[in-house]
Order: C-alpha cells, then structure tokens, then sequence
C-alpha cells in the first residue's frame, strides 16, 4: 500500500513509519518545513501541516492509506489551547482530507489515556470512560478527538484506532519518550528520588511492539473497531524492582510523598507560566500515579496477531542499547 503517516518524525511515529516501510509499504511522511532530515529512512518527506488542508490533499493523493500519529505529547505548553488546536482539529482536519482523497484505510492512533484510568484489573477497548476528572490538558485533548472518530467511524469512515500502553525503548528524545530521561538517570545513578505510596499499576509497551501492532492494525485491522496496543501491567516498585536485577544498581532510596510533589508540581507549573520554559514535572503529571492505567491487549493479540515482548525482556534490551549510546557518546568526546 502507499501509506502516509503523519507524526513520522516523533518518538512512536518514527518507530511506525520504519517499521510499515521495512513490511514493504511505500510511506510517505508527513513533515513541516525544516524537518525533512527527521523522517526514518525508507520513508520519503512530503512538506506539509496536518492543519494545513491543501498539504494534506497533495500528501494523499494516490494513497491506499492514512496512519494519523501526529500530536501534541507534552506535559505543559504556555498556550493550553495548542492541545486542542493539534490533537483534536488536527485529526478532524486529517480526517477529512482523507474523506475527500478517497482513501480506503485510516489508521488512527490514540492512547489508554482516551480511555481513562482502571482499578487494578485490567480493561479493555469495550469499557466506557468511567472518570472525567482529566489529569492533564493532553488527556483531555485525546478523550475529545477519541470521541470525534468514534463518530466518524459510526458514520462509514473507516477509521481504525489503537491505544498503545505507555511505550517505552530506544528512540528520538521527546516527552513522547517518557521512560528515556528515567533510565538514562537511573543507569547514571542520578535518579535519586521516586514517588512515595504509588502501588498504582500501568500498561508498558515496548516500542518495537507497538510498531508492529500498527502495521498489523492497518493490514488486518477492521474498519470502527479499536485495538489496545500494550504490554504487562505493573507497578512503580515492580518495575523498579525490574531495573535493579538487569542493572544490579539500587532503585531510588527516598520516596517523596504525593502532596510534596504535587506542591513541587504546581510551583513549577506557576514558574513556568512566568518564564515560560518548560518545567522538569506538573501536579497534572504526578496526579495520574494516583490511578491505574492497567490495560488488556487480549483483542489485539486474538485478532490481530500482536504479540507482547516481556516486560524484563524489552527492558534489557532498551538498557542495553542505552548503554552502548553513552558508551558511543563518551568515546566521540
């Protein structure tokens, strides 16, 4: 298929984008001015905006295929409304230039966190969204668009979505890479501090997996339906726990309890209204630990033929590929 993806140059884009064009796809990527040099090799640059209708008519034209990824995946920016601006217009303007381009597959991806927060059991795609009480504006923005293409869907657009967990493993260093700094500073022996009392267990997914669930998803996937694209559910402790047997180096000793943090959190929030530099965390950030994220990829596994890298497993190899760029790093200095 000639697919376009657009959010090839983030974290899970780029994993995406490689992974559909080494499946034989021919994948066009999505890309503003000045980002060409970001998008994965294989893939070939299309310059455009997913808020830009007339670039994403001529980025469609003669595609088989739309993978929707871009978004905005940060924890703060100055303007709150970007949120909306970018993860909720942008896919209703995605959506419709692929209405207009005739394209027969639309492959959307959203995140466990459209679908909400879990008791300690694991859900799946068919539980409805029990608590609107949103951590942060980023969570928020992907609940409306999640809604935005249920409707679509329900309308004969055929728009696939999946959830992926949270995705961790080797890749570009955004947000979207949320684990990246905290083994970086775990194997540096700089993460000296972790949150007190958060038994709170959450979907991690392997990078490499989850890629291979969206080409999976869009060769196989059936049009209105969902698929969650995750890996084991655990807690802070248990994946602590994981880290010091691969590593042999002591989890963090001090646990800060949750309304320190959420103190520490809101002050950085308030600084960086003043000056506008991202802050290091958010009380919106530190409040999702007080919830589970546990999720099930059961449908995703039976009808897709996704499949779950260990959690220990792909943790090994992500320290260990972590280790060679340091090692890399240290000897080009």
């Amino acid at each position: 298929m000639k697919v376009l993806v657009t959010g090839a140059t983030g974290y899970l884009g780029g994993h995406v984008a490689a992974r559909l064009a080494s499946a034989g796809h021919r994948v066009l990527a999505l890309a503003r001015p000045g980002r060409e040099a970001s998008v994965p090799a294989g893939c070939r640059p299309v310059v455009g905006d997913v808020l830009d209708p007339a670039s994403l008519d001529r980025a469609l034209d003669g595609c088989d295929a739309l993978v929707h990824m871009a978004a905005l995946v940060k924890m703060w920016v100055k303007d709150r409304r970007e949120f909306h601006r970018v993860n909720v217009e942008g896919l209703g303007a995605a959506l419709r230039a692929a209405e207009r381009c005739g394209v027969r597959r639309i492959l959307y991806t959203s995140t466990i966190g459209a679908l909400g927060p879990t008791g300690p059991e694991p859900r799946d795609e068919t539980s409805e969204r029990t608590e609107f009480r949103f951590c942060t504006d980023y969570e928020r923005s992907k609940w409306v668009a999640e809604l935005m293409a249920r409707e679509r869907a329900a309308n004969g657009l055929p728009v696939i979505t999946v959830y992926p967990g949270v995705v961790y493993g080797i890749g570009a260093m955004t947000q979207g890479n949320l684990l990246d700094r905290v083994f970086r500073d775990y194997l540096a022996g700089r993460l000296k501090v972790r949150l007190g009392s958060a038994p709170s267990r959450i979907c991690y997914a392997w990078a490499d997996d989850v890629a291979e669930g969206h080409r999976l998803a869009l060769d196989k996937g059936e049009a209105g339906r969902g698929y969650i694209l995750g890996g084991e559910n655990v807690s802070q402790d248990e994946l602590f726990g994981l880290l010091h047997e691969l590593t042999g180096l002591r989890p963090p000793r001090v646990a800060v309890p949750f309304w320190a943090a959420t103190t520490a959190g809101k002050a950085m929030r308030s600084w960086a209204r003043l000056t506008g530099r991202p802050p290091a965390f958010t009380d919106g950030a530190i409040a999702t630990f007080r919830f589970h994220w546990a999720y099930s990829s059961g449908r995703a596994i039976r009808e897709l033929g996704y499949r779950v890298t260990p959690l220990r497993e792909g943790l090994r190899l992500t320290l260990a590929a972590l280790r060679l760029q340091e090692a890399a790093r240290a000897g080009a200095g």
